[in-house]
């Protein structure tokens, strides 16, 4: 599992930098988030199960869709709100 962990963290960082490299190319580079918008939303599903992923993909695609919020990095967001935050919440559950 934690193999699986980090791998997730690579594969967010990595989805990540691709939706910021429209800043290399003014103007052309938000024609690709035409492209990026929802192919981000199918690998977020992908990548995190479940409806946190499920809400996921909607955020990634609206902030990749909207000009200027490419900044955001979404993938890595949610990797931290899987293994940081919701790791409280599981282990809680589990010991219940």
């Amino acid at each position: 599992m934690t193999d699986n962990k980090y791998k997730k963290l690579g594969l967010s960082l990595v989805f990540d930098a691709l939706g910021m490299i429209s800043y290399a190319f003014p103007g052309v580079g938000e024609m690709s988030d035409a492209v990026w918008a929802p192919l981000s939303a199918w690998l977020m599903t992908k990548l995190y199960k479940g409806s946190a992923g499920k809400k996921a993909a909607i955020l990634s695609f609206v902030e990749e869709a909207i000009p200027g919020l490419d900044i955001i990095p979404t993938f890595t967001i949610m990797w931290i709100y899987t293994y940081v935050v919701n790791k409280e919440k599981n282990v809680v559950v589990q010991s219940e």
